[in-house]
C-alpha cells in the first residue's frame, strides 16, 4: 500500500505542476496587464508603463514568477488583484464556499435521481420502463447546461416567478442552478447504475436473498445496491473533482458567487493573479479528490495496488 500511496501522490504532484505551469505561460500569452489597466488614462510614456510593470513583478524572468507563486501556493498568499488591489486569497475565501456547496447539491440531486431510476431500469430490463428510462437519460445527455440552465430561468423565474433568477440568497436560489447541473449528471449516472445492478442481479446471493422470502427493496437497496456501490462511490467521487472545474458556465448562467464567475470576470479584465490563482486552486481540488478516490479504492480493493 505504501509504494501504492506514494505513486499516486507522485502522479498527482506531477499533474499540479503540469497545470500550473501550462496556465502561467498561457496567461502571459495574451498580453502586456500594464497596457491594458493604462487604456483610457491619456498619454502614458513607456516610463510609466516600465514603472507598472516594475511595482507588478511583471519585470522579473518567467521562471523567477513562476517559483514565486508556487511559493504564494504554500502560504496562501496569491498576490494582489491587478484591478482591485484586493488580496487574492480573500477573493478566493469569499468564492470557494460558493462554488463547493453548489457542486455538493448538484451531486445530491444527481444521485437522489439516479439510483432509484438505475435500479428501476435494472430491475424492468426490456420493459416500456427500461426503455423510457434509457431514452430520456440519452435526451438529458443532449442538452447542453447552459441552454438548460436559461430554460429554467424563463420558466420558473421570469414566467411562473417562483424562484429568483440569479445570485446566492437562500436555500431557493440554489434550486435551479443545483437542478441543471444534477439533470446533466443524472443522464450519464442513471446508465451507469443500471449497468452496475444489471451486474449485481444475476449474481447467486441475489437469488439466494430472494428465495428467503425477503422483500423486493430489502434484496434491491440493502443486498444489491451495496454490493455495486464500490464502482459507483469510485465514480461519483471522480465526477465530483470534474464538477468542481466544470460549474463555470452555469456560474455564470446564474451569476452564482463561486469561482467560476471569479474566473470569467478575470480573464474579462486580464487580471492575471486571480485568473491564475482560481484555475490553481480549482486543478489542486479536482487532483485532490481524484488522489483521495484512488487511496480509497486501493484500500477497498487491493488488487488496484498493482496497476
Amino acid at each position: 500500500m505504501t509504494g501504492f500511496l506514494i505513486k499516486r501522490i507522485l502522479q498527482a504532484i506531477f499533474v499540479i505542476i503540469v497545470v500550473t505551469l501550462t496556465v502561467a505561460f498561457a496567461i502571459r500569452l495574451t498580453g502586456d496587464p500594464a497596457l491594458m489597466l493604462t487604456q483610457g488614462a491619456g498619454s502614458v510614456t513607456e516610463a510609466d508603463l516600465v514603472r507598472i510593470r516594475e511595482g507588478l513583478g511583471l519585470n522579473q524572468p518567467f521562471l523567477v514568477q513562476y517559483l514565486s507563486f508556487i511559493k504564494g501556493i504554500f502560504t496562501l498568499d496569491f498576490g494582489r488583484s491587478f484591478l482591485g488591489g484586493t488580496q487574492v486569497s480573500l477573493l478566493i475565501k469569499d468564492a470557494l464556499p460558493a462554488t463547493l456547496m453548489l457542486a455538493f447539491a448538484s451531486m445530491a440531486v444527481s444521485i437522489v435521481l439516479s439510483i432509484p431510476l438505475g435500479i428501476k431500469a435494472a430491475v424492468s430490463r426490456g420493459k416500456w420502463s427500461d426503455q423510457l428510462i434509457r431514452i430520456v437519460s440519452l435526451v438529458g445527455l443532449s442538452f447542453p447546461n447552459f441552454w438548460l440552465g436559461t430554460m429554467l430561468v424563463l420558466i420558473f423565474a421570469i414566467s411562473l416567478q417562483w424562484l429568483p433568477p440569479s445570485g446566492m440568497s437562500g436555500f431557493t436560489s440554489f434550486i435551479m442552478p443545483a437542478a441543471t447541473m444534477g439533470i446533466i449528471l443524472t443522464a450519464t449516472n442513471v446508465r451507469l447504475v443500471r449497468t452496475a445492478m444489471l451486474e449485481t442481479l444475476q449474481s447467486q446471493y441475489i437469488m439466494v436473498a430472494r428465495a428467503k422470502g425477503l422483500s423486493e427493496n430489502t434484496v434491491l437497496y440493502k443486498h444489491a445496491l451495496r454490493n455495486c456501490a464500490i464502482p459507483l462511490i469510485t465514480y461519483f467521487g471522480l465526477q465530483f473533482g470534474g464538477l468542481l472545474g466544470g460549474v463555470v458556465v452555469i456560474e455564470r448562467v446564474f451569476n452564482w458567487p463561486g469561482m467560476g464567475t471569479l474566473a470569467f470576470d478575470a480573464v474579462s479584465g486580464r487580471d492575471y493573479p486571480v485568473l491564475q490563482a482560481t484555475i490553481t486552486v480549482l486543478s489542486l481540488l479536482i487532483v485532490s479528490v481524484n488522489l483521495l478516490v484512488d487511496i480509497a479504492y486501493g484500500l477497498i480493493d487491493p488488487r488496484i495496488r498493482t496497476e
